[in-house]
């Protein structure tokens, strides 16, 4: 029979956690029961779980989780709490003889003082547990969570004390253990790094949507320092990565630079290998080879995306071998041109790519680029094909603008060769009278020109 467990999160990424919470219980094949009513400002949620080995499950894997209990109240008083603590009696009677225990008062939005602490834990001595009260091992810990309402810009918090929302009581499962892995990949104390290597916390969120685990193989096409590659990792998983400059990948010492940050996670015999293509003129001859592909974009501010080829018409060929020959060093290597990469072209070609690329139920997880005042629903659908399916799909808000981790999956076992995106911004948005077509444009198309001019709205 279920039981309800009551689940405290980290005050970040609000709307990641159900993503990751159903990505979790994926992996590892298990249901989770939601609340009706979803609210992703509190930081307190009651699940509804089959058995604790699942409540230890999300506890030492989900990055956003701080603890688990299991339930045994639930209300706005404690009069209510008290009440259906004894109604519970069978949940909790066993520790009563001799097991050591000790119970914790905390507050969510609230600074609790110690005297009130106090008094509330005096208030449960009716529970009569004859064990020894250890403070720093128990073998139970008895947990009260006081949820107020978060008052923005409000620093004299114990001000609000007692004039809770909420207040929960359980027992304490298990802490969460997967947040400290956000200091051991931590950007500062990593071996090689660049100005887009990506927040440990992102990269860890990722790695759990892209169910990450012994025996996947996980590919990500824009590598660039390999953010990706160390957490997925960790988690177990086999990695490619690749990039169209390779430089973005080696750094400048005699060993790849991703290889030594590998070194220094024990992560190495995981990197299978680091390639450098582009993307769009790949070498791939045969599909499903990945149980995911999962990346983050360059999308124009701190890079761009390129791909090969020329901005301007092409020289002729003897032109360009005559100066190719009057120019270079003996030595000097070969360095082909490459031309922009629009980004809503980029990622129509990366879900296109990766329905022919993915395992049937394979997962594509990106980050999207949008400006706020422009995003509608309808922009996602804009880059699916037949076979791809939106999951989920997370807003990182900045304000102005924000970027959206986006999960899609697989929903097809029919098989699709390995395309060749040569385009060059065939859908055009204006016809070629220049009239407007009526066309939907995405929040995302030619998003660095308006992050550069400060998402101003063009006068007609």
């Amino acid at each position: 029979m279920p039981s309800d467990y009551l689940v405290r999160f980290a005050q970040v990424h609000d709307e990641f956690r159900i993503p990751e919470l159903l990505s979790v219980s994926e992996l590892f094949k298990f249901k989770i029961g939601l609340p009706p009513k979803i609210d992703t400002s509190r930081a307190l949620m009651i699940l509804s779980l089959d058995s604790e080995e699942h409540a230890l499950i999300l506890a030492r894997r989900c990055i956003l989780i701080k603890s688990v209990c299991e339930l045994y109240a639930s209300g706005t008083t404690y009069e209510e709490i008290h009440e259906q603590v004894r109604r519970n009696h069978d949940k909790w009677s066993r520790y009563i003889p001799d097991t050591s225990f000790k119970f914790s008062v905390t507050g969510y939005a609230n600074a609790i003082p110690q005297d009130r602490q106090l008094d509330v834990i005096n208030s449960f001595r009716w529970m009569d547990l004859r064990g020894k009260i250890d403070m720093k091992n128990p073998e139970v810990t008895f947990v009260c969570h006081e949820e107020y309402l978060y008052i923005e810009g409000d620093r004299v918090r114990s001000l609000h004390d007692g004039n809770f929302i909420a207040v929960h009581f359980g027992r304490l499962v298990l802490d969460g253990s997967a947040r400290p892995l956000i200091r051991t990949f931590s950007v500062k104390t990593r071996e090689y790094y660049g100005n887009t290597s990506m927040d440990a916390e992102i990269s860890l969120l990722m790695a759990n949507q892209a169910l990450a685990a012994p025996g996947r193989l996980i590919y990500d096409p824009f590598v660039g320092t390999g953010s990706m590659a160390y957490t997925c990792a960790h988690f177990g998983s086999l990695f490619i990565g690749s990039d169209i400059d390779g430089r973005q990948m080696r750094g400048k010492d005699s060993s790849p630079g991703i290889i030594r940050s590998a070194n220094q996670y024990g992560v190495t015999s995981r990197i299978l290998d680091l390639l450098t293509m582009d993307v769009t003129q790949h070498p791939w001859r045969v599909g499903g080879l990945f149980d995911a592909i999962v990346t983050d974009p360059p999308y124009g501010i701190r890079a761009g995306a390129k791909r090969l080829g020329r901005k301007k018409t092409r020289e002729t060929v003897t032109e360009r071998v005559q100066t190719f020959i009057a120019t270079r060093e003996s030595d000097q290597p070969y360095v082909p041109p490459t031309k922009p990469y629009e980004l809503s072209e980029l990622v129509s070609d990366l879900v296109l790519f990766s329905r022919a690329m993915l395992k049937p139920q394979g997962r594509l997880i990106f980050f999207l680029p949008t400006v706020t005042e422009e995003y509608e629903e309808v922009d996602i659908d804009t880059m699916l094909c037949d076979g791809m399916e939106v999951i989920a799909n997370s807003l990182q808000d900045f304000g102005n603008w924000g970027r959206r981790l986006i999960t899609i999956k697989k929903c097809t076992d029919e098989s699709y060769p390995p395309p060749m995106l040569r385009r060059t911004s065939e859908v055009e948005i204006h016809d070629g009278d220049g009239e407007d077509t009526g066309a939907h444009i995405p929040a995302h198309k030619d998003f660095r020109v308006k992050y550069f001019q400060g998402f101003k709205k063009s006068v007609p």
